[in-house]
């Protein structure tokens, strides 16, 4: 899918005042915990599972399709990560908003975190924005996600467990209109061992290219989930990324989940022995 430029619709962003909340009384909460009780060492994230965009902020100044497309959210991640929730028997948290209005993913303040531009598409809604409105997507979007997720890991931790922390994720088949060569990658920092052992587990299946850091890295600049919830607190942690157009279907959803839940097993018992 290559990526298009869209012509701003000032019109169909609405300015919200920041006094009023950002969230109706009937919308979805800012996230979602799924088998909270599940009794793996796993904690998964999927930290980009919904374009929903909050009615206060009308369509972000979007036509529907590229609300559809891979810039708003990672194709294909809920259902995968649900999957691997019930197959692993693992903790599950998830974010109830795009991406385009606050990434999870993302350290506060980098352009990214609430991006004007993704890819080559202007997010118009994005535009112009009050140190007010921007506290407030923080507010209500990224930190109790992001609290959320620490609470566990500290209650985790305080009971002598080793949590390992993996995030589930998506990517386009074709970036800046150059197409990706990898079916999968992992995405590590300090974990290499962690990482590496995905990644054979992957490469067991010869007809598979995966990435090692690959299709991005990750770097404390751009990422927080490994950086933060990983790394800074000496926790095994990685990021799953799978090619989009692998797992936009039951079936591929089904095929990726079960090879990725053997993969996350071995890797446990790597790491036991």
């Amino acid at each position: 899918m290559t990526s298009t430029k869209v012509i701003a619709r000032p019109e169909n962003r609405l300015r919200h005042d920041p006094a009023e909340p950002l969230l109706a009384i009937d919308e979805p909460p800012p996230y979602a915990v799924i088998n909270p009780d599940g009794a793996s060492p796993y904690l998964l994230l999927c930290e980009h599972a919904s374009n929903r965009i909050p009615r206060a902020l009308g369509d972000l100044g979007l036509p529907e399709a590229e609300r559809r497309r891979h810039i708003a959210w990672d194709i294909g991640v809920n259902a995968l990560s649900q999957h691997l929730s019930r197959a692993l028997d693992a903790p599950l948290f998830m974010t109830g908003y795009s991406r385009l209005v606050i990434d999870c993913n993302r350290p506060l303040g980098v352009p990214s975190a609430i991006p004007e531009v993704s890819e080559t598409t202007e997010i118009p809604g994005n535009r112009d924005l009050t140190d007010a409105e921007r506290q407030q997507r923080i507010d209500t979007l990224f930190t109790p996600f992001a609290e959320a997720v620490a609470h566990r890991l500290d209650l985790l931790q305080a009971q002598g467990r080793r949590p390992v922390v993996v995030g589930v994720h998506s990517f386009t088949p074709v970036y800046f209109g150059r197409q990706r060569p990898w079916h999968a990658g992992i995405l590590y920092g300090k974990a290499t061992d962690f990482g590496r052992a995905l990644i054979r587990g992957l490469q067991a299946d010869a007809a598979l290219t995966i990435g090692d850091n690959e299709p991005y890295n990750i770097h404390p600049d751009e990422d927080y989930t490994v950086p933060v919830h990983a790394d800074a607190r000496g926790l095994p942690g990685a990021l799953i990324e799978v090619r989009h157009d692998l797992v936009d279907t039951l079936a591929g959803v089904h095929e990726w989940g079960e090879r990725l839940t053997r993969c996350l097993q071995d890797a446990l018992k790597e790491d036991a022995g």
